[in-house]
C-alpha cells in the first residue's frame, strides 16, 4: 500500500529537530512513498532543502510565503521568496493563500502577496498549496484574476461543504487535502461532504506537527500518521483502506509530477 502525504511541516527544526531518521523509519514503515514539503517563510527555506536531502526521491520541496508571514517586511520577503525559483526545483508553490482569523491588519498586503505567488505558477505551470482560512471570498477573488485553465493544485486543509467545493473548483482544477481534522468528532459537516464526494477529488496530508489525528491528538503530529486519515475516510466511504491509498497516491502524483 501506497500512501502520499502532500502537506507535511516535517522539515522544522523546532519541532523534529534531532529525530528526523526515526520520523523516516516509521514513515517508511506505514508506506509512505513521497511527502511534499510547503515552505512558509523565509526563515524556514533552508529547513526545507536539508530535509529533502535525506531523500530528493521521496521528500519533495514547495516554495511559498504563508498568508501569517505576511508583515511589514512583505515585499523583501516575496521578492526573496519568488527569486527562489531560480535556484532551486520546486515541485509547487505553497503554502499560499489568506488567513484571516486572528486578524485583518494586512488583508491588502496578503492579497498581494498570493495574487503575486499564483501569477508565478501559471507563468511555471507548477502547482499551488493554498491555506485559506476565514477568507474565502477574498482568496477566490484573487484567483479569479487568472484564467482557471491555467490554476491548477490543492485545497490544503479543506473542512468545507460540497458546495464550497464546487465554488472553488470554478476557480481551477483542485483537489482537496484532507487531514486529522477528518477524525475529530465535531467534523460532521466535512464527513458528510467526503461521503458524497469520489475518491477523485481528493488527497491526504497530516500538516503535522498541527492537526494530529485520533487516537493522537493532543501530541506532536508527524508524516506516519496519514495512514489514520486514510483509515477514517475509508470508513466513511465504505470502501478499503487501500482503494483510499491507491486513488489518493495517483491523484497527488498527477499534481506534482512525481
Amino acid at each position: 500500500m501506497e500512501l502520499i502525504d502532500t502537506h507535511t511541516h516535517i522539515y522544522e527544526a523546532e519541532s523534529f529537530g534531532g529525530d528526523e531518521q526515526n520520523i523516516i523509519a516509521r514513515l517508511t514503515e506505514v508506506g509512505v512513498t513521497h511527502a511534499i514539503l510547503p515552505n512558509t517563510s523565509v526563515n524556514s527555506m533552508k529547513e526545507v532543502l536539508a530535509f529533502e536531502a535525506y531523500d530528493p526521491t521521496r521528500f519533495h520541496p514547495l516554495m511559498g510565503l504563508h498568508p501569517e508571514d505576511v508583515d511589514e517586511n512583505w515585499q523583501a520577503n516575496l521578492s526573496t521568496i519568488l527569486d527562489a525559483f531560480d535556484q532551486h526545483h520546486y515541485y509547487g508553490v505553497g503554502e499560499v493563500g489568506i488567513d484571516l482569523y486572528w486578524d485583518d491588519k494586512y488583508k491588502a498586503e496578503q492579497q498581494k502577496v498570493f495574487t503575486a505567488q499564483i501569477a508565478l505558477a501559471t507563468e511555471r505551470d507548477l502547482p499551488i498549496i493554498i491555506h485559506c482560512r476565514n477568507g474565502l471570498e477574498e482568496t477566490l477573488d484573487c484567483l479569479k484574476q487568472f484564467d482557471k485553465k491555467k490554476v491548477r493544485g490543492i485545497f490544503h486543509s479543506f473542512t468545507g461543504t460540497i458546495e464550497e467545493m464546487e465554488r472553488i473548483k470554478e476557480a481551477g482544477d483542485f483537489k482537496f487535502g484532507i487531514n486529522g481534522i477528518v477524525t475529530f468528532k465535531k467534523s460532521v459537516e466535512l464527513q458528510a461532504t467526503i461521503k458524497t464526494v469520489d475518491l477523485d477529488e481528493l488527497v491526504l496530508e497530516t500538516d503535522s506537527p498541527y492537526l494530529t489525528p485520533v487516537p493522537f491528538r493532543g501530541k506532536r503530529n508527524e508524516t506516519s500518521y496519514i495512514k489514520y486519515v486514510a483509515q477514517k475516510i475509508a470508513e466513511i466511504k465504505e470502501c478499503t483502506i487501500e482503494q483510499v491509498a491507491e486513488k489518493t497516491s495517483s491523484n497527488a502524483k498527477e499534481i506534482f509530477g512525481i
